[in-house]
């Protein structure tokens, strides 16, 4: 097996791969050396999976999480006008994000279908989840319509890369002043205003590499990255399955039964998250002599 070590120092990585050691900054550059080095193409997830050293060693992922929880807490609060949580899917990103605001006293307004005719809400502890794909004007019509509330964009990464949704959110998230956003463009929606005072907070979760978040978007918010090697999403899953909200229906005995095979075949799963554990364990939970094999053909094969 390739020998790997990758630490984290200064907004630097440190690499070593198979005796060559070199520093970047970029997650696609250390996925080219080691192709380059080893003949072999991986993906950054990939490669730190097969690392013995963790990435961000200071500070472990479960700090990370409570730091998400903090940060969260900030915005809900006021103290803070937005925040960015990066890292990889199916880790509980967004399960945090809600808990931690349901928690604070706010109200999930995401499906107004479900509250009655004539329901009177408190924006101000309101929060609403954008989930997908988003355009720059759906955007200015999501931070209209909720303004003074909180809103979650999760896994909305289009509107990141959107030079003029990017424009627009430089306005929502500044932290100076009067927050104005504008649109100049052609308004054909005559409920929308071309610009407006905005005096809501917002969250965005994303699967993107903190890096590749744009520049102006980094400097406006407070971030927190929770990338994780193989061993750290391990150490994450530990964590969730001793959660009594977490697969209560379920045996604590099946559920430390899967994380362990989890260990066991790490270097060899296609994916490693919530979901890998969550089939496991209903696969353990049929106490079936053959549910190791079962398992290892789900997530392996």
């Amino acid at each position: 097996m390739t020998q790997v070590t990758i630490s984290f120092d200064n907004g630097k990585y440190n690499c070593n791969i198979a005796g060559t050691t070199f520093k970047t900054a970029k997650k696609d550059y250390i996925e080219y050396m080691f192709k380059k080095i080893t003949g072999e193409k991986k993906t950054y997830d990939e490669i730190i999976g097969v690392a013995p050293a963790r990435v961000n060693d200071k500070f472990g992922i479960n700090d990370r999480f409570s730091f998400v929880e903090k940060l969260v807490k900030m915005v809900a609060s006021g103290t803070q006008a937005s925040a960015v949580i990066t890292g990889q899917g199916g880790l509980g990103k967004t399960y945090t994000v809600m808990k931690t605001l349901d928690q604070a006293g706010y109200k999930d307004i995401s499906d107004l279908a479900s509250f009655e005719a004539g329901t009177v809400l408190n924006m101000a502890k309101c929060y609403t989840v954008v989930k997908g794909y988003s355009t720059a004007k759906g955007m200015y019509r999501t931070l209209f319509e909720n303004n003074n509330g909180v809103i979650v964009f999760d896994d909305c990464d289009a509107v990141l890369k959107d030079p003029v949704a990017l424009n627009i959110l430089k306005g929502a998230l500044d932290s100076y002043g009067r927050r104005i956003i504008s649109w100049n463009a052609d308004m054909r929606d005559e409920d929308l205003p071309r610009s407006f005072t905005f005096t809501g907070k917002v969250i965005f979760i994303s699967n993107m590499n903190a890096e590749n978040i744009d520049q102006a978007i980094r400097s406006r918010s407070m971030m927190i990255d929770l990338s994780m090697s193989s061993d750290q999403k391990i150490e994450r899953m530990e964590t969730i399955a001793g959660m009594e909200e977490f697969m209560p229906e379920f045996e604590m005995a099946h559920k430390l039964d899967a994380i362990a095979l989890i260990k066991e075949l790490k270097n060899t799963a296609k994916d490693i998250s919530l979901r890998t554990l969550i089939q496991v364990t209903k696969i353990r939970s049929a106490d079936d002599d053959s549910w190791k094999e079962m398992a290892e053909y789900v997530i392996c094969a």
